[in-house]
């Protein structure tokens, strides 16, 4: 088999471009991993408060209570990643867009807080108070991580320095906005279909009744989405007519997410919740491939887009940190498994409990 180096020459590319567009590959499955994984228990947060008694709030709680902040690292990592692999890419975009970026860390800070110290006193008004931040923080994250995702593929003012000046309320045009709406109720559904499987008798029937409530609200922001990006922002649908092939993805997209109200209905939720894993994954793979190979559209686009060749470090430090990859995301992925193992079955309060 020809080494990266021979594949290199026989195409006339230098090296730093293969690793750059693995690392490109390599940063997508951790963001990937922390949607999917981080993504139904923001989803769980957004319902928490559809659950009027106490007991039943703990039970949510404790749905996600032993593996929320397990499943965070995931994004750690991935941002660790980004500054590694795409210095310029990770500088001009938390610069650019520091307010909804602090405010997005500020959401997760006040959602581990509300989970940490809901139950710690008997009050009512106390416990009110941390149910109300714990589904406003859940909630807000997905919104302005979808946000975020909208504006980097609609494209933003970037100057040939890479800075990124933009106001707060600019960064909320009708597309981000869909985006991020879409965004919440994905989770939304994916938490729904997670909580079926952990929780038992009416509270469970509930959570499938959120469910399929959550699928139609997502089916109509999905539609609206899809039919915005197509008449306005060509530009992520370019790969796929310049390559046909790569059509066969939305198909797989439509035929994942049609398949999870089926198994709803055929009351299989581990199926329903495998199928919400995959609508997350191929959303993300179809946003990944639209936007290949850059990382950041400029507003006008043309050369001052950021892409995995113009934003990439150099050669010995894609290098360097794809070894440290290759010992790492198996540390990370068996922790996250073993987690998953040890705390599968379905959620029962005791003494311990939040």
């Amino acid at each position: 088999m020809p080494s990266a180096s021979q594949l290199s020459q026989v195409f006339g590319l230098p090296l730093y471009l293969d690793l750059s567009a693995l690392w490109f590959v390599l940063v997508g499955i951790l963001f990937v991993g922390y949607a999917v994984l981080d993504g139904f228990d923001l989803g769980a947060g957004t319902l928490h408060l559809l659950a009027r008694s106490d007991h039943d709030r703990r039970l949510i709680l404790n749905a996600i209570g032993p593996i929320w902040d397990g499943n965070e690292v995931w994004l750690v990592t991935g941002g660790g990643a980004l500054f590694a692999a795409f210095p310029l890419v990770y500088a001009s975009v938390f610069s650019g867009l520091y307010l909804p970026c602090m405010v997005l860390l500020l959401a997760l800070i006040f959602r581990a807080v509300a989970i940490e110290f809901r139950s710690k006193e008997p009050w009512k008004w106390w416990r009110n108070f941390w149910d109300l931040s714990f589904c406003l923080s859940s909630t807000a994250v997905g919104f302005l991580l979808g946000v975020i995702l909208g504006n980097l593929a609609q494209g933003l003012p970037l100057d040939a320095q890479g800075n990124i000046r933009i106001g707060f309320f600019e960064l909320l045009t009708p597309y981000p906005v869909l985006v991020g709406l879409l965004t919440v109720v994905l989770f939304t559904m994916h938490g729904a279909n997670y909580l079926i499987l952990k929780l038992e008798g009416p509270l469970a029937e509930q959570a499938r009744f959120w469910a399929q409530n959550a699928i139609i609200a997502f089916i109509i922001l999905y539609a609206m989405v899809t039919g915005y990006t197509l008449l306005y922002l060509p530009h992520l649908a370019a790969p796929f007519r310049a390559f046909p092939f790569l059509n066969v993805l939305p198909l797989i997209t439509l035929f994942v997410i049609a398949n999870i109200p089926r198994e709803l209905n055929q009351h299989r939720p581990m199926l329903s919740f495998l199928s919400s894993c995959g609508a997350i994954v191929m959303l993300l793979l179809l946003f990944g491939v639209g936007m290949f190979p850059n990382l950041v559209y400029a507003i006008p686009p043309g050369p001052l887009n950021l892409t995995i060749h113009n934003a990439c470090s150099t050669t010995k430090t894609l290098s360097i940190m794809l070894l440290i990859a290759f010992i790492g995301m198996p540390i990370v992925a068996a922790y996250t498994i073993s987690i998953y193992y040890i705390f599968r079955g379905k959620v029962k309060l005791d003494s311990t409990s939040y």
